[in-house]
């Protein structure tokens, strides 16, 4: 199964044929997987890696920290499921170390982001604290590399 999911993160558009040969199966044996997979809820879903900076050049991430105080009978769960609730937010993480949940949340602005986090992530009683940060430019997003300009080759200098 390792092999199948590994192949699918990696291209999920890939035809199912070109999965079999690769894994020594039929076509009828992948798909039977694959269904397998999707329904006891093991793939979720499938989506493309986008390259913003060719698609989107107005939109803005954030990667937000959290700080919570974990409710008495729900723990963490209720407070991230309420975050992950939001329109605005991509995806929600329960982290170790200094804070207790990531947020990464996509605006169509710096004003868009700053007002969720004021008037919505803020204002949930178990927030004690939110640290933003935003995205810059993107490297490597979900195992794909996004195209980086080929530094201009420097010219040697001589005395």
């Amino acid at each position: 199964m390792d092999s199948l999911i590994r192949i699918l993160r990696n291209n999920s558009a890939i035809p199912r044929a070109d999965i079999a040969r690769q894994l020594c199966l039929s076509e009828a044996e992948v798909t039977a997987k694959i269904a397998k997979l999707e329904a006891d809820g093991t793939i979720l879903g499938y989506q493309a890696v986008i390259n913003r900076e060719q698609w989107d050049t107005e939109s803005v991430t954030a990667v937000i920290e959290v700080r919570v105080t974990p409710e008495r009978e729900g723990g963490f769960d209720r407070i991230a499921n309420r975050i992950a609730g939001f329109e605005e937010v991509e995806s929600v993480y329960l982290m170790s170390g200094g804070y207790d949940l990531l947020v990464i949340v996509d605006g169509r602005s710096l004003r868009e982001v700053a007002s969720f986090v004021a008037d919505k992530l803020s204002t949930i009683e178990a927030v004690q604290s939110c640290a933003t940060r935003f995205r810059l430019k993107t490297y490597k997003e979900n195992g794909m590399r996004h195209a980086l300009e080929e530094a201009p080759e420097r010219l040697s200098v001589t005395p």
